[in-house]
């Protein structure tokens, strides 16, 4: 018997609050104990369309099931009236194979465990008074990742940058409906992280968008667009001079990451190891060790996050009693 769930019941599902957090967290520290078996990510890109589709998977020792997710992002689509993302997830038993759901969740699910990862990245890597967040990119990420924040920091200032200045302060009107924060405008990116206590990148850029000579000193850096080989939101060379780089699966970021571009350009070696989020979480000493350090975690996006979260959504809907059950 297969259940199937479509995107309203997912979200009754899967409310976007802070018991999420320790589910992604486990799943972290399942990746970083050698727990689990994570193939290298699938991508199709279909550059004529500016979009792409990914299918990672993960098994997690242990556990009765896990995923395998066929996730989308075409850019250009905002101009047609199109959400940028789009996807389903698959939930297979870990014993038969056996299709066990099937989640039309149209990405709702990566884009939500996406960004509860932005929120572990800060929760342990930024400076615990961070107040002022300055955020690049204007899409579902440039949202969520901040409502995220705001469940692990006591966030008041919120610095906007993006290409288009008009997206930028529709972006501000939209997030300022459900916000008391502080929303200011920018039209430089060096400038945006002038005071800021955290940054998160969310664009698909392809060139670097934040030169390292303009961070201030105890910034954090939550780079999350960068997931595919041509895509670099970061100067390289913060990479190679910031006081604590962190990767969510160093076996990605240093092909589709920004460690990738700093590899490339010759500032760190192939075969340096860093310790990666999971090892973060397990023990936060591994991370920041004074205010004035500068910390990035570069998230690829990991299938041990989508077999957590799909394994979350299908035990509430079978709580709830909710799907469609067919042969």
């Amino acid at each position: 018997m297969t259940l199937i769930l479509n995107s309203m019941e997912i979200k009754e599902c899967v409310q976007f609050n802070a018991e999420l957090i320790p589910i992604i967290e486990d799943a972290f520290k399942s990746l970083s104990l050698g727990k689990t078996v994570m193939p290298p990510i699938l991508r199709v890109d279909i550059e004529k369309y500016h979009g792409e589709s990914d299918v990672k998977a993960a098994y997690i020792e242990g556990l009765d099931s896990f995923a395998v997710k066929v996730a989308s992002g075409f850019f250009n689509n905002p101009k047609l009236g199109l959400p940028s993302s789009n996807g389903l997830m698959i939930l297979l038993d870990s014993q038969t194979g056996v299709i066990k759901s099937v989640l039309l969740d149209k990405g709702y699910l990566t884009d939500v465990r996406t960004a509860i990862a932005g929120a572990i990245a800060s929760k342990y890597l930024s400076n615990p008074e961070s107040s002022t967040v300055a955020i690049i990119g204007t899409g579902i990420q440039a949202r969520m990742q901040l409502e995220a924040l705001t469940l692990v920091r006591d966030i008041k200032n919120v610095n906007v940058w993006s290409r288009d200045i008009k997206k930028t302060h529709a972006y501000i009107e939209d997030v300022n409906k459900n916000n008391k924060l502080n929303f200011t405008a920018f039209d430089n990116t060096n400038e945006v992280v002038n005071n800021a206590d955290i940054l998160i990148t969310t664009t698909p850029s392809k060139k670097p968008l934040v030169d390292y000579s303009s961070l201030p000193k105890g910034i954090h850096i939550t780079a999350m667009g960068s997931d595919a080989e041509e895509k670099n939101e970061l100067e390289p060379d913060i990479i190679k001079n910031c006081d604590v780089y962190v990767p969510d699966s160093q076996a990605q970021t240093s092909i589709l990451g920004e460690l990738n571009h700093a590899i490339k350009n010759n500032l760190i070696k192939s075969d340096m190891i860093f310790n990666d989020l999971g090892k973060i979480i397990i023990n936060p000493e591994l991370g920041r060790k004074n205010n004035d350090d500068i910390t990035v975690a570069d998230l690829t996006g990991t299938g041990v996050q989508d077999t957590a979260i799909a394994r979350y959504a299908y035990s509430i809907a079978i709580n709830k009693n909710l799907g469609k059950k067919v042969e």
